[in-house]
């Protein structure tokens, strides 16, 4: 019988820009071999201060919308009080607080429960750090 709790960590190169990165095909490799067919919870953790897990429709556009909205909410400026790195960067470490440094999401018969149009992505736009891990952790 596979174990109850299974876990593994992603690296994902974000690069030098703003992104939102889709990562429902690795969550659905994962889930393949974790959950053998059970139902149980996935959850995604970004460990870092300055990224996030959003579960939104990636494609049609919603993504690059996502950003233009945090470009507006979370400015690059010289608002912020935490001032190391690129100008602007205390925002990056604001966007937790918003977009959230995890999701727990339903998996039933081993495969991840989402809508028609959602999916799951990494959120970041700290423009300083262009490697990020991605906890994924099945329990079932």
């Amino acid at each position: 019988m596979p174990s109850p709790f299974t876990t593994q960590l992603l690296d994902i190169t974000t690069g030098s820009h703003e992104t939102v990165t889709d990562l429902t095909e690795a969550c659905a490799r994962f889930l393949r071999a974790a959950a053998d067919g059970r139902d149980g919870l996935l959850n995604v953790f970004v460990p870092h201060a300055t990224a996030g897990v959003a579960v939104i429709e990636t494609g049609a556009g919603s993504d690059d919308d996502l950003l233009a909205a945090l470009r507006t909410l979370l400015p690059a400026d010289d608002r912020w009080h935490h001032r190391h790195g690129t100008p602007g960067h205390g925002r990056d470490h604001v966007l937790p607080a918003l977009v959230p440094p995890h999701a727990t999401l339903p998996v039933v018969a081993g495969r991840l429960e989402l809508g028609t149009w959602q999916s799951v992505c990494l959120v970041d736009t700290n423009v300083d750090n262009p490697r990020r891990q991605v906890r994924l952790s099945f329990l079932g």
